[in-house]
């Protein structure tokens, strides 16, 4: 997962924030606070991304559905590569893969 800036000004700020934490001046809570603001992460789940997770999990398809609360023909799609996970979708299972199950159980 690579975290790349929103804009050229969050960029900026970013980076302030950055030099200030290396000096000491902000602790690592406040420095996940602006990476948080500043940054998004560039993370996308396709067809064969989400197999392969769910495989990886020992999930059934119906088993994540009802774990990320969608139907079981919208996994299915999403494993057909028919439809894509949307915004919301896709940060549960960024957070399914990164976490594990427990974190969304």
């Amino acid at each position: 997962m690579k975290s790349v800036p929103k804009s050229r000004l969050m960029e900026a700020v970013h980076e302030t924030a950055q030099d200030l934490y290396e000096a000491g001046a902000i602790d690592s809570l406040k420095m996940k606070k602006f990476d948080l603001l500043c940054l998004k992460l560039v993370e996308t789940y396709d067809a064969e991304k989400i197999k392969s997770l769910r495989c990886r999990l020992e999930l059934s398809q119906s088993l994540l559905s009802a774990v990320l609360n969608v139907s079981l023909s919208t996994v299915r799609q999403w494993e057909q590569g028919v439809k894509s996970p949307s915004g919301a979708a896709q940060k549960l299972i960024s957070l399914l893969d990164r976490k594990g199950l427990e974190a969304l159980a």
